[in-house]
């Protein structure tokens, strides 16, 4: 169903670019100017006859009159009065008004109504961009029984639609029934998910695969210092498999922290061997740890290549396999024959969109590989819409046991206890500041307003935040001889600390749980007890934070967010959060549903 160019200018106004999206355009309220025959509260429309008006205190109008539809006496109230109001509602003065209606005191009473010339109409009211009248005018000319049932939905549904923008009086009782007991919600519900997943099937794009022979890992995996887990090797086998298939790919290889992203990074890197392989990672730190496992775990004939900033007239021809951050982006890169990204929600959109382009090569595209501990909700969103393919890094090469506390301002004493105590046993802790200069607008200490408490109570500080010029020498250094590290969340990727077991998050409620996960994942990497408490000022702390203390799964963290946050624009990206639906919630289980019904829509067209 396609609209006329101009119909297509106006819609696209108000955000409708399908057919559903304009039969799902639903009024805000309608304007009902049909005469109420019987008293009722609500909205109301009757002929009036005034015979007495009362100023009072605070520009008010009271009015008493004869209601001659009802014939039954009735007030009218008026907040704010104007002069035009005095000069109006005189006495023996007869008129139709139109407004809300409640029954005070023993008698009906409409409160700020309007004064209408003419009756007998129902008018939508949108609120939108475009003006009501044009709404209702495209609805009419677009919206019918054979268009609707033409795009897959069934005769009740369509009816159902076809009656709520019909703008009559059943209209009008859908629309307060919907309101006030959600009448008909779970086909709109039907209907959104339905629409979202028809534009997502045309959204999906397919391009070539630029079609890899791989290389033979199996001699490599068998002699690894140790045993990959069965997820590991899941995920490698998964890129392998879209490595050599004609379709491109594009994968989220998603596992907690610790779960082993970097040896599926390798062993992707080494199946397109003696083809190259790119990896950006979001920090200098990630990507050097990145390319010292892979100098130390690779075999020896394999060129590897490390691009930090600053680098420059680097062979970057030579080597197989390339690592480095954003820089690359600004780099002359060659084609490679995967493309892998670590912690891609660090990336921010315009950078998304240039390595977008590095994908691209002529007609065919390249395998293109995220790893992440947790994804943001519109990366979930793609997922779960079948946009992009996934493995899941669930078994961990050691067991966590960390313990996530909510910690408020009765239990610092106890914390600084415990902080003492696995400094002693020869462990490490950060706390992490949301800010590093005080704020007039924020009730939390800053770092640098914090740091003489802890300078003068512990020894071996360490500080460092995103500005500090010598931040990853600090943290090199915090690592080797540190105690406590005060930090931003500029610790949440980057250098593995094996002897960190305590991390202390200020304000935690301010922070995504993205970054909460990814900075509690910063404890017991090898195993051994671990500890995360989230500092918070507030006396009831948010359930969001309630529900990130009882669970260490990186995905249950996700459908979190992704409940709190709402997942924003899936289709072009272009928002990170915010509602994609106004009915559908990700939690319920229409989407196979929908899915069922357009792949039995397609089969009936072919």
């Amino acid at each position: 169903m396609k609209f006329e160019p101009t119909d297509r200018a106006d819609l696209a106004k108000i955000g409708v670019i399908s057919l559903l999206d304009l039969a799902l355009f639903l009024p805000k309220s309608f304007e009902d100017s049909t005469i109420s025959n019987e008293p009722k509260n609500g909205d109301v429309c009757v002929a009036v006859k005034v015979w007495q008006t009362r100023r009072a205190n605070g520009g008010l109008l009271i009015i008493n009159a004869f209601c001659q539809t009802w014939d039954v006496q009735i007030k009218i109230v008026i907040f704010n009065a104007k002069p035009w109001h005095y000069g109006v509602f005189k006495r023996d003065k007869e008129m139709i008004l139109h407004g809300n209606c409640t029954f005070n005191y023993g008698s009906y009473q409409i409160t700020n109504p309007k004064i209408l010339t003419k009756t007998g109409q129902i008018k939508p009211k949108f609120k939108a961009d475009l003006k009501d009248e044009k709404i209702a005018t495209l609805i009419a000319k677009y919206v019918t029984k054979d268009n609707l049932l033409g795009e897959g939905l069934n005769e009740n549904e369509a009816d159902f639609l076809l009656n709520f923008q019909k703008a009559d009086s059943v209209s009008v009782d859908m629309l307060n029934a919907l309101k006030s007991q959600n009448a008909g919600l779970e086909t709109l519900k039907f209907v959104e998910i339905f629409n979202y997943i028809k534009k997502l099937s045309g959204k999906k794009t397919h391009f070539l695969n630029k079609i890899t022979e791989l290389f033979s890992i199996d001699e490599w995996l068998s002699t690894l210092p140790f045993t990959p887990t069965n997820d590991q090797k899941n995920a490698i086998n998964d890129i392998r498999a879209d490595l050599v298939s004609s379709e491109a790919k594009r994968r989220v290889v998603m596992g907690d922290v610790g779960s082993g992203k970097t040896l599926v990074i390798l062993a992707a890197a080494l199946s397109v061997y003696p083809k190259k392989a790119i990896l950006m990672a979001p920090t200098s730190i990630l990507a050097e740890q990145i390319y010292t496992e892979a100098i130390r775990l690779l075999p020896k004939f394999m060129k590897i290549l490390l691009v930090k900033s600053g680098d420059k007239n680097v062979n970057l021809d030579e080597p197989c396999f390339i690592i480095g951050t954003h820089v690359l982006l600004f780099k002359e890169l060659p084609k490679a024959n995967i493309i892998m990204i670590d912690e891609q929600h660090r990336f921010g959109s315009n950078q998304r969109a240039k390595i977008d382009e590095l994908v691209k090569d002529g007609e065919k595209r390249t395998t293109f590989v995220q790893f992440s501990a947790t994804p943001i909700p519109r990366t979930l969103s793609l997922i779960q819409s079948s946009l992009v393919n996934f493995s899941f890094l669930k078994q961990m090469p050691f067991k966590k046991n960390i313990k996530t506390q909510i910690l408020q301002n009765s239990g610092f004493s106890a914390f600084l206890a415990h902080l003492r105590s696995e400094i002693s046993k020869g462990n490490q802790a950060i706390i992490v500041y949301p800010l590093v200069e005080s704020s007039e607008n924020f009730n939390y200490q800053s770092l640098s307003e914090a740091q003489n408490f802890w300078l003068e109570n512990f020894k071996n500080v360490y500080i460092t935040h995103g500005k500090d010029r010598q931040k990853e020498q600090v943290l090199l250094d915090f690592r080797q001889n540190g105690d406590l590290l005060l930090a931003t969340t500029i610790v949440e990727v980057g250098i593995s600390l094996p002897r960190l077991s305590t991390i202390l998050v200020v304000g935690a409620e301010r922070l995504g749980l993205a970054t909460l996960h990814q900075l509690r994942g910063r404890v017991g990497r090898n195993g051994g007890d671990g500890y995360c408490f989230l500092y918070t000022k507030l006396k009831n702390p948010p359930e969001r934070l309630v529900e990130f203390s009882n669970t260490l799964d990186g995905f249950k963290i996700a459908q979190i967010d992704l409940k709190n946050r709402q997942s924003g624009d899936i289709l072009d990206g272009t928002a990170q959060h915010g509602a994609t639906f106004n009915f559908y919630e990700y939690e319920e289980n229409l989407a196979g549903i929908a899915k069922d019904r357009l792949e039995s829509l397609k089969n009936k067209t072919n």
